[in-house]
């Protein structure tokens, strides 16, 4: 079943301003390229009248978004464990091994959570049949908790609270250099201007984001901290801190290769990002009730730790 119509109207601050800037800037859950589709196939309509995707908005119009129906998926069900924290009606939480991809795509047709999930449970397939009971990821080899959404009605209200960041999110991860203390990064995260397949939080413009960082321990040449998300945007904590002199130890893609003949002994032992998301808290979606979830590193990272401890 798809998602149905969204209806807005446009306000003051946003008059003036291109019909597909203004929905992509409302953060619908639709990428700018696939808002622009659907204006052109009439499937946005201003007032009850198609426009075009430069037609500039005025205060009060009523602007309705129809989706297109998501074409089917084309995953399989298969045999992968996974190891569960809640399973009940509606929801699922697990832990993510690092390694394993969340949803199908160019390169990773098997071998995925959904791959999984199919299998394991009956999972309705919500707006997005390619990617079913999926509300939020994790990057492949990124470790930790998340939740997934076995029912509709489940994965609208999760979707919900991450639009409003009522979740609680909180990472481990091991960085390169000394990071001073506490502090927060509020800086806006977009696509990279020239590498197009990493983002970056230096260009003053994109979608809001802030990652609060704690110091948790010292380690040789570099630092443990844990990172509360109080927004989630595609690789937030690896550009936030990367973008601030901190990549993380053994990122692939906001890394550097280190001169230091332990941290690269260790990051090559690692074979990852060392980053995992240890806490997931939130509200159940249908009863109300108040749940989170904790979970230790896993023995990669524990190891990686353990040989950076002076």
């Amino acid at each position: 079943m798809g998602r149905g119509p969204v209806r807005l109207v446009v306000s003051a601050a946003e008059s003036g301003e291109r019909l597909d800037r203004l929905l992509s800037a409302r953060d619908l859950g639709w990428s700018r390229s696939t808002l622009q589709r659907w204006i052109e196939d009439g499937r946005v309509t201003v007032d009850g009248v198609p426009v075009a995707p430069s037609w500039r908005a005025r205060a009060g119009a009523r602007v309705v978004v129809e989706p297109a129906p998501p074409p089917p998926s084309d995953a399989e069900p298969e045999p992968i464990p996974l190891s569960i924290l809640l399973e009940d009606t509606h929801l699922l939480v697990l832990d993510k091994p690092s390694g394993m991809v969340v949803h199908p795509g160019p390169g990773h047709r098997s071998g995925t959570l959904v791959n999984a999930l199919l299998h394991h449970a009956r999972v309705d397939p919500g707006s997005d049949p390619r990617r079913p009971g999926i509300v939020h990821r994790l990057d492949k080899d990124t470790s930790g908790v998340m939740v997934v959404a076995k029912t509709d009605a489940a994965r609208e209200g999760l979707v919900a609270l991450f639009r409003v960041h009522d979740i609680e999110r909180r990472y481990l991860a091991i960085v390169v250099g000394a990071v001073p203390g506490a502090l927060t990064v509020d800086a806006p995260i977009a696509r990279h201007p020239v590498h197009r397949k990493r983002f970056s939080s230096t260009t003053g413009r994109g979608k809001p984001a802030r990652t609060r960082v704690t110091v948790l321990e010292r380690l040789h040449g570099t630092t443990l901290i844990e990172c509360r998300l109080e927004t989630g945007r595609t690789h937030q904590i690896r550009v936030h801190l990367a973008d601030r002199g901190w990549p993380i130890l053994g990122d692939p893609t906001y890394g550097r290769r280190s001169r230091d003949p332990r941290l690269l002994e260790v990051a090559q032992a690692l074979g990852r990002q060392a980053l995992h998301a240890t806490v997931l808290g939130f509200r159940h979606p249908i009863t109300g009730e108040p749940l989170r979830f904790e979970v230790p590193p896993p023995a990669d990272f524990a190891e990686a730790l353990a040989r950076l401890r002076d």
